[in-house]
């Protein structure tokens, strides 16, 4: 895939359920859209979904924009996430 594709093509609607998701550039809105992406990850899913990420977004823009988004991220997620990439371990909420 390329940045240029369009993100109806690639992610469910529901992700997006609060905005126009026809307005959204795969470039521009990347901090919404990597974190949406993984938002549902389940064990049983991230695998998948990771892939779909990785064929749009390098590495380093997944793993930076994890650490940095506001969105509710499971600290699943967050571990599956710096394991795949040997990063170190983080999380979005406090235990």
């Amino acid at each position: 895939m390329s940045r240029k594709d369009n993100i109806t093509t690639i992610f469910p609607k529901h992700l997006f359920w609060d905005m126009d998701y026809n307005k959204l550039d795969l470039e521009r809105d990347k901090d919404i859209i990597i974190p949406r992406a993984l938002f549902a990850s389940t064990l049983d899913t991230f695998e998948s979904d990771i892939k779909i990420l990785e064929d749009i977004y390098s590495k380093n823009e997944i793993l930076n924009t994890l650490k940095a988004t506001k969105e509710r991220i499971s600290n699943t997620v967050c571990e599956l996430v710096a394991k795949r990439y040997r990063a170190k371990k983080f999380a979005r909420f406090a235990l």
